[in-house]
């Protein structure tokens, strides 16, 4: 009964409340005729929702975004296949496509008549200002009868979701960047970043050139063994991302963990384009170790995609896992909030002699609320901790742009102010 109440539309209500007076009206002034009419009225709301509910709009919906992965601010296209699978023939319906709040207005369409087996499809545009894995639908639709009566709503569970990839900002190349050979410089081989050797030798593979067999190592070892191409060494760089929740303030475009994305994003796309190996490292509650590894570039943009706020647990993982990816030296480009003492000394102790070290310090509490963590960190002491060991760091407030810090810390120029 509380679902038909609520499906009643207006008029419907007023029908029913209508027909109840008269029905009324006439027992007791003994007009029956009076009595048929509001009976007649009440029963046509309970047959239009009988009629309403005659379909169980089984549909399938299928989506494809085209492109699935766009960056802020470029629009994309989504395609909606709706189609049904009963025998029956399905009612026209009225529907809306749900979607996160960052893609704008909720599209609404009206669905044809479908016959068993039939199909049809409709498109809209969607244009995200925000990154992040955003949800196309449900599909929430409405049955109307043919008096508008009583509407009928439901949801169709199937969805899809649209990628948002960060800004990539274009920067300018550094000085300090020059010195981040470390270690590998002098290794002619690939570079390995687990510990993997570098060999010149290995085992024989099916599909390998016979003339590079290594017949001195074949008869030593009593197994076919042939020589390894050498490839040019790469320089590494490894770039981390403190995304703890007390260590930035501000929400949505504007604050500080957007800023925090933007530069590391823009660091990975630069350093892969000037030569470099990179590792971006973020932390990761569903891996194991706590910590996510990236090494392409479609990765990394999307890990930076989906990268939320996360506890504070997750910086001292990452330091962990950072330690054995810097210990052969390389470039460490570190995006970090204000730090304990035990967390500065942690990431001081990542740049290795010899190697640079670039820090971007947040300060999250001039991004806006929060960004004020707990244990006495303050952004200027992490700045400070970093600068006497060694690093080039450079304390963020909301006012400098990503390309304007990457240029005062990477040393290609120097701002006004920048220390």
């Amino acid at each position: 009964m509380r679902r038909f109440r609520e499906s009643l539309t207006t008029r419907g209500a007023a029908f029913l409340a209508s027909g109840i007076v008269l029905v009324l009206s006439g027992l007791a002034l003994g007009q029956h005729d009076l009595s048929r009419i509001g009976t007649a009225l009440c029963a046509l709301p309970l047959l239009a929702g009988m009629l309403g509910r005659r379909h169980d709009l089984a549909l399938v919906v299928e989506r494809e975004a085209r492109p699935s992965r766009v960056t802020i601010d470029e629009p994309a296209v989504v395609g909606v296949t709706i189609s049904n699978p009963s025998m029956s023939r399905s009612p026209v319906l009225l529907a809306e496509e749900h979607l996160d709040y960052s893609l704008g207005d909720r599209p609404r369409f009206v669905v044809p008549g479908l016959p068993g087996g039939g199909e049809t499809h409709v498109e809209y545009a969607v244009r995200a200002h925000a990154r992040g894995a955003h949800r196309l639908g449900p599909l929430g639709v409405r049955v109307q009868d043919p008096f508008g009566l009583t509407l009928r709503h439901t949801s169709i569970s199937s969805h899809d979701e649209l990628l948002v990839l960060p800004r990539v900002v274009t920067l300018a190349d550094g000085r300090a960047l020059g010195r981040g050979l470390g270690a590998e410089g002098s290794v002619p081989h690939r570079v390995a970043l687990h510990g993997e050797d570098d060999q010149s030798i290995r085992e024989y593979r099916d599909g390998d050139d016979l003339r590079r067999i290594h017949w001195p190592a074949t008869a030593r070892t009593g197994e076919l063994m042939v020589r390894q191409e050498d490839r040019p060494a790469k320089r590494r760089a490894v770039v981390l991302l403190d995304t703890r929740a007390r260590a930035h303030g501000g929400s949505g475009p504007a604050g500080s963990l957007e800023w925090a994305v933007t530069m590391a994003a823009s660091a990975v796309n630069h350093l892969l384009d000037s030569g470099f190996a990179v590792h971006l490292l973020t932390p990761d509650p569903g891996q194991e170790s706590g910590v996510r590894e990236d090494g392409a570039l479609d990765a990394a943009l999307e890990t930076l995609a989906r990268t939320a706020p996360s506890d504070e647990s997750g910086i001292g993982s990452m330091l962990h896992a950072a330690s054995g990816a810097t210990a052969q030296g390389g470039l460490v480009v570190a995006v970090v909030g204000a730090l304990d003492d035990d967390s500065s000394r942690a990431l001081s102790s990542l740049r290795q002699p010899g190697g640079p070290g670039l820090a971007f310090v947040v300060d999250g509490s001039a991004f806006g609320r929060g960004g004020q963590p707990g244990g006495g960190a303050d952004p200027g002491a992490t700045t400070a901790a970093l600068a006497g060991a060694g690093w080039a760091a450079l304390p963020i407030t909301p006012d400098l742009a990503v390309g304007d810090a990457w240029a005062a810390v990477a040393g290609s120029r120097r701002l006004v102010g920048a220390r």
